[in-house]
């Protein structure tokens, strides 16, 4: 083979002459071709190979392959076709995304983790044939891999987390997101050996206790990222060593995790002063006490999601109103207690003129259009939802939108139940009362 240019052997290149009819082969250098073609996407590559047999080499270079996302084509992918890949592109791919494709399946990815051992980013997403073995060839094979997402393979236990602790130790972002069978042990396996971990999703995870959290407090400290959606077992105490032990936490759902108290806001506004997303939707014993503590010490916060967080009162928005200047995002939906005045504190805090993008209102039935009244000169205000506020009128929304004409308002207006008929003895059937 003779000397490589750009990943291709120049005797790859010989097949171009000066007789080769296409004007473009003979104006541009060979190398600069192969430039070009780096740019394309998975089908136009396909198309270009199609043309010429020069083009399909230079298209069908590993080289143009090194980032690929299969997810439009997920019906069409079964594991023959990750196995072509894996041979064409060999060590020049680095990212590849499976999500969704149902038909890949353990035996695919042997061939696949044994061709492309630089592989940092891989897509496993909804793949549901995959299992333990997988995770085995993975940690045999490919040593660089930093991003793995594996979320919705339910067949994973804690023996793939133990597999990927051996082989993968720069691994840093796993989501295992409903892989249900994972357990404390594997959870501990997993951050022992893999110190540089900054995302971990672990949503639906049911199995998981405190004692899982207090392995990855110990052992996580470049934590950016955790998700504990829905594990349900999980209190105070696993939570408060997550936030000693991770101060660099930037994001934080525990939605679901009605367990919890006031105790992890202290915590959090403690020990965690970059926080900018917390998602503590149905956790219903948070209470303005907490949100004071987490405001004043958490000025970064740029969404927040306090769904059903029912306990909560005006007393939280002025404290966001106040200290939070970079909110984003506030969904105070079911947060019955939340009046006009806790709005009116949100729009003129620092956060709403240049700032605040969306607010959810679903289900606070003490809002009434003073609140709109309250947001209009949220100049960035992109969305709002109104579902089931009876006191919010098309009026009101009508003049909040002369304001911001390009606002987004999603509410419901129940229709207006008819009187009852005047005289005539004769009873009324809608037609599906006829029908049945």
């Amino acid at each position: 083979m003779g000397k490589e240019v750009n990943g291709v052997s120049r005797s790859r290149f010989e097949m171009f002459t000066n007789s080769d009819e296409a004007v473009i082969n003979k104006k541009l250098p060979k190398e600069l071709l192969l430039r070009i073609f780096s740019f394309l996407d998975v089908v136009t590559l396909c198309r270009c190979a199609q043309v010429s047999r020069s083009w399909n080499v230079l298209a069908l270079d590993g080289s143009n392959w090194q980032r690929i996302d299969l997810f439009d084509f997920q019906r069409d992918i079964e594991g023959r076709v990750v196995e072509n890949i894996s041979k064409r592109c060999g060590g020049f791919l680095r990212k590849l995304s499976l999500r969704g494709c149902q038909g890949v399946g353990d035996s695919a990815l042997r061939t696949f983790s044994q061709n492309c051992r630089n592989i940092e980013l891989l897509s496993l997403n909804g793949c549901t044939k995959i299992t333990d073995s997988t995770c085995n060839s993975l940690s045999k094979f490919c040593p660089k891999l930093k991003h793995l997402d594996l979320a919705s393979c339910t067949s994973i236990t804690n023996l793939s987390l133990k597999a990927l602790s051996e082989g993968c130790p720069l691994l840093e972002q796993l989501n295992i997101s409903w892989c249900d069978q994972v357990t404390k042990d594997g959870i501990q396996a997993l951050v022992r050996s893999c110190p540089g971990l900054k995302g971990l999703f672990l949503k639906g995870c049911t199995q998981l206790e405190d004692e899982a959290l207090k392995h990855i407090g110990a052992h996580c400290p470049e934590l950016v990222t955790l998700n504990l959606q829905t594990c349900s077992q999980i209190t105070d105490d696993g939570l408060i060593t997550i936030c000693r032990g991770c101060h660099r936490l930037q994001s934080l759902c525990v939605s679901g995790c009605a367990n919890i108290t006031d105790a992890i806001l202290h915590a959090l506004g403690q020990n965690c002063p970059r926080l900018r997303i917390l998602e503590v939707a149905r956790c219903s014993q948070l209470t303005d006490v907490g949100f004071t503590t987490l405001a004043r010490n958490c000025h970064e916060l740029e969404k927040m999601d306090l769904e059903e967080c029912v306990q909560i009162t005006d007393g939280t928005l002025i404290q966001l109103s106040i200290h939070c200047p970079r909110l984003q995002v506030l969904s105070l939906s079911h947060c019955e207690l939340i009046t006009d005045d806790g709005i009116r504190h949100l729009g003129s805090g620092p956060c709403a003129h240049d700032r605040l993008e969306v607010i959810e209102l679903d289900n606070c039935p003490l809002i009434t259009d003073a609140s709109l009244e309250h947001l209009k000169n949220c100049h960035s205000l992109d969305r709002i939802e109104l579902y089931d506020c009876q006191q919010i009128t098309r009026a009101g929304i009508k003049r909040l939108r002369t304001h911001l004409p390009n606002i987004k308002v999603h509410a419901y207006f129940a229709p207006v139940t008819p009187p009852p008929s005047v005289g005539g003895s004769r009873q009324r059937f809608c037609r599906c009362c006829v029908l049945l």
